[in-house]
């Protein structure tokens, strides 16, 4: 029932916004994600909808709805496959929910480093990824940078010995619960507009996340240490509804696709100045930045590399791998 209560909501937001007089002539697509509009990555979609305003000369329009207006990342993802919505940004954690190969990206101290992560991202790979979910209904356009998601808690975590019996927020992902779970931790999974309270509250011990993410949110205000073992670099994703993509003209989906990759090349440098900002507030502001020694961190999963070899993605991670 509450399933159907959010897509009926969800339905009318989509209709009643589509009526506004300045869109009658114009194709609006909606997007909708769960982060601030601090955060450099809702930057780049408004920097991505108005390239498409310009390119399109007003006739085609991205209405963008942040923090979780429209529902939480797993409930957008939903109304893609439906086509009540066109656009959402999810991280790869919930996808990987309804494209399996996704999970890929789940794996611990998978990338050696950024420069590796983007050679992944822009390459075969990376491309290959992005529409291995269009029999779902889901388009991947591109990736965001959403940098290395590392500890925060009222505690230091030093070690994987330190997460042992602590309850750890995570996205709804097999791979984070699973991570946690190999260092001893119970993962919670919790939507992250909640989490500010559950931090807050007690419920759950820790978290876990990227800079950028971890200042906009105030989550610094609660959370008193940042341990920087950056035991993933999960992208996050920009998704397009594969009705709503092949509803479009093949001008319009050239215009649309022009817009998002200049969009990424913009995140990529907003994020670098938000990660050092990030870092710089949040020390300001009292927080203790940790840099454990990560070895015992990647020994603590490396049973996760080991159940997925001889399957098709202990085929991907050795690709990954291979990329120079």
């Amino acid at each position: 029932m509450k399933r159907i209560a959010f897509l009926t909501v969800l339905s009318l937001a989509v209709v009643i916004g589509g009526c506004k007089k300045d869109d009658s002539k114009a194709r609006v697509l909606k997007l909708a994600h769960g982060l601030n509009t601090e955060h450099p990555v809702h930057k780049a979609m408004m920097f991505m909808a108005e390239r498409v305003k310009e390119k399109s000369d007003g006739k085609m329009l991205v209405h963008v709805y942040p923090s979780e207006q429209l529902g939480n990342e797993k409930e957008c993802i939903e109304a893609l496959q439906l086509g009540y919505l066109a656009m959402t940004k999810t991280s790869s954690g919930p996808m990987e929910n309804f494209v399996p190969e996704i999970k890929v990206y789940g794996i611990p101290y998978l990338f050696r480093d950024s420069e590796h992560f983007w050679k992944v991202m822009k390459g075969p790979i990376g491309k290959e990824l992005l529409v291995a979910g269009e029999e779902k209904g889901l388009r991947g356009l591109c990736y965001y940078d959403a940098g290395a998601r590392s500890f925060y808690a009222k505690k230091p975590i030093e070690g994987p010995d330190d997460v042992e019996g602590l309850k750890v927020r995570v996205m709804s992902s097999i791979m984070a619960m699973q991570m946690i779970e190999y260092m001893g931790g119970s993962p919670t999974p919790i939507s992250w507009g909640e989490l500010y309270t559950s931090l807050d509250q007690g419920v759950v011990d820790a978290a876990e996340n990227n800079p950028p993410s971890f200042y906009t949110s105030a989550h610094y205000e609660i959370c008193d240490y940042y341990s920087l073992d950056e035991h993933t670099r999960l992208p996050d994703m920009l998704v397009i509804s594969s009705k709503v993509w092949d509803s479009l003209t093949p001008e319009q989906q050239q215009i649309l696709s022009e817009a998002v990759d200049e969009s990424v090349e913009h995140q990529i440098k907003l994020w670098a100045a938000a990660e050092e900002e990030s870092m710089e507030a949040v020390q300001e502001a009292g927080v203790t930045i940790l840099r454990p020694d990560k070895e015992p961190f990647r020994e603590a999963v490396k049973p996760m590399w080991e159940q997925y070899e001889d399957t098709n993605l202990g085929t991907l991670i050795e690709r990954i791998q291979e990329v120079k």
